[in-house]
Parts: structure tokens; sequence; C-alpha cells
């Protein structure tokens, strides 16, 4: 069996979280993927609190899984001739370098669409088009900082802070993915690629107003932006008398159903909690019920009482708890590989399932330029040219 996406070709010229995770994600669906490193490699291969070998990070490893690296230098002629003679064949060319770099070396799509008309060219940009800030560099603090993620927690905290995980280049990234996937499709209509341009900021503006928008939906508003619930302090997992619990009633039958399991029927009638409506109105109240009523039992009580009454409610988890949390043991979530150079280690699973197939191999993250010299070969190259190419570092193995 294999995944939706096999016999898709695509080349990636991406760096860091984001377009690294949107191409694991066209490869874990079964789409073949050369990673084209430059000297030196992806900066995600060093940026490692602790590792076995040089250049092989533990995020390195878990975002570039199913891919081949090939080394290529494309300052270099001989370098960025192989680099478009990859694009050549390939379906998706994949890439998050600044859009001038792209033109000056003609990777842009205009460029190398004239020589391949069915590429799908998909540009990962910190800042759309036409804007003031196009082309300039960012990363992941710099988009929470601007898109407003951090300014939901000043609302809610009363100090800007950042999602302590890199949100915007997973969103953005899973974003580029899922539009290489809308594009690939319509070219099987219409037997054309095309270009995508997925920005970061906008992406992230958009995800955040959508929820946040609010009552500054109307125009003129009709109130304050920002969903209350949501930002208010008590918006966490709550404390029971031995840990911490979230519990989420939203509907009516599962809110009367928590006032009957916390013993206070009595709220069923209370105004401020009689519909949906008056429970988003009354937000803070609300919370403060929930609070007041879970810190008089332990967590495993509460979980029974709410299990048996049908209320949304789950235990809290650190970090580490998901390496044993017994839902994803059950599942299968957890997968442990021989690596060829990094040994015994532990990978996610895809946790999506298609019931046509999916991709079955999973090729372990490449050390730098360890495909090198298996990709020029298909691109045509004889020993003689491989070896010359590697002498004059237009192409390298290892960190170059």
């Amino acid at each position: 069996m294999s995944g939706p996406l096999d016999g898709v070709k695509v080349v990636d010229l991406t760096t860091v979280v984001v377009g690294p995770i949107a191409t694991r994600t066209l490869a874990d669906q079964g789409a073949e993927v050369i990673k084209v490193e430059a000297p030196g490699g992806d900066i995600l291969r060093f940026l490692a609190a602790g590792s076995r070998t040089p250049a092989m990070s533990g995020k390195f490893i878990n975002f570039n899984r199913n891919k081949r690296s090939i080394g290529l230098d494309i300052k270099q002629p001989e370098g960025l001739a192989a680099m478009k003679a990859l694009i050549a064949r390939a379906d998706v060319f994949v890439t998050n370098v600044r859009p001038q770099g792209l033109e000056r070396a003609g990777l842009d799509f205009a460029s190398l669409s004239a020589s391949n008309p069915r590429l799908i060219h998909c540009g990962i940009v910190a800042f759309g088009r036409g804007g003031r800030y196009y082309n300039r560099p960012a990363y992941d603090p710099i988009i929470q900082s601007l898109s407003g993620v951090a300014g939901t927690f000043h609302r809610a905290t009363g100090e800007p802070r950042f999602v302590p995980m890199v949100m915007t280049d997973h969103t953005t990234g899973l974003i580029a993915a899922q539009s290489v996937g809308f594009a690939l499709y319509r070219r099987e209509k219409t037997g054309v690629g095309e270009a995508i341009e997925v920005p970061m900021f906008e992406n992230m503006a958009s995800f955040v107003m959508s929820e946040h928008l609010g009552a500054a939906t109307f125009d003129p508003p009709e109130g304050p932006s920002g969903d209350a619930r949501l930002l208010s302090p008590d918006y966490r997992p709550l404390p029971t008398l031995d840990g911490y619990l979230t519990v989420r009633p939203n509907n009516n039958g599962q809110a009367f159903a928590f006032f009957d399991a916390i013993g206070r029927p009595e709220l069923k009638d209370d105004p401020r909690f009689r519909t949906a409506l008056t429970r988003t109105q009354n937000a803070p109240d609300y919370f403060r019920v929930q609070v007041e009523a879970l810190a008089t039992k332990t967590t495993a009580e509460w979980l029974d009482i709410f299990a048996e009454a049908d209320v949304p409610a789950g235990p809290y988890n650190e970090i580490d708890d998901l390496l044993e949390d017994p839902h994803l043991q059950d599942v299968g979530f957890w997968h442990f590989d021989e690596h060829p150079t990094e040994g015994r280690i532990r990978r996610t699973s895809v946790p999506n399932t298609f019931s046509g197939g999916m991709r079955e191999a999973v090729l372990p993250a490449p050390q730098l330029g360890r495909h090198t010299r298996e990709v020029l070969r298909e691109l045509g190259h004889d020993e003689a040219a491989i070896t010359a190419m590697l002498t004059s570092g237009a192409a390298f193995e290892g960190v170059a």
C-alpha cells in the first residue's frame, strides 16, 4: 500500500520549521521529497540542546523524515544547474527562500514554469506581496508578536507572551501543504501548474482574528473584540485536590449535567447560566463555578464523575506525560526505529488515516548530503561528473 501522494515528486528548498513541516506532511502521504541543502546545511540541524552526532538534532530528525538530502551550492553554476534539473522533473517545488533571492537565481515561478509548465511552485513567505513588509525576514516569534498571538496572552494575563512552541511555523507549514494538495487537484483538471504564495503574517492574523474579531465583526462594532471566554484568566487547566483537570461543558445538556455532577442543580435555573448565550456573556462567573467545584475532589474522582455524566473533561498532561499517555499508547502513536546513524530513536506516527492506503516505508531523517551521489546519478550525471562537482564544491556530502 502507498500514500495518496505516491508518485508526486517534490523538491524541497526549505529550512528551519515552516518549510520542513510542509514537505514532511507531503512526504508522510507518499510523495518523494528531495531536500536540497546549502553548504552548512539546514540550521535546524544545529538547534539542539542534546544530540548524538553533529548536525543531527532531535528537531531536525522529527521534521525531516521520509526525505532524501542532496548538498548543492547553488551559487556555483554547476550546483544551480543541478537544482534546475531537479525542478524540471518535479511536480512540486517548495521553498521559504525570500522572493528576491529566488528571482536572482532564476528559481521564481515565471522562470521555472517556462520549462516545466506543470510545476506547482509553493513559496512560503513571512509577509504577502504588495505590503510594506514584503521580502523582510522573520521567524516565528516575530509573527507571533505581529499577528496578535502574543496579544491574546496580554489581554488574558496582563503580559504579552509567546506560545512556547513555533506554532506560526507549524500552522503556516500545514496550510502550505494543504495548498499544494489543492493545486495538485486543480492540475489534474487543467493540466497546468501554478504559483502559490503562503504568507505567515496574514495566515496567522486570519487565525487570530477569525477567533477574536467578535463583536467588531460588525461595522460599526456591536461591542469589543475578543472572545471573553478564551481571554479569561480561568481559561486553563483548573486545580483539583491533587493536580489539574480541564472540564469544558458547552451545550445545555453538558452544562446542566455538570451542575448536577458538582451538586449544584439550582444553577440550571440561574439566569446567568440558562443558555449558551448567557453562559458566554457571563463567562467569568461560569468559570468561577468550575474553579470552586474542582478544588473539592481529586482529579481521578472528577474524571470518573464527569465520565458517568458525559461531561467533556480530560486530565492535564505535562510534556513528558505524553510519552506515557494511555490513549496514545492504545493508538500506537509512538514508534521506535533504528536510525542508521543515530541508533534507537522515538518518533511520532502519522495521526490521520486513509482507507485507500498509507505510506508504509519510513525513511530516516538524512544526514547532510547523504543522497547527493544517488540523486545526481538519477539526473544522469556519470561518476566523473559527480566527482568533479564534489571536488569543486558545487555539490557536497556532509558539512561543507
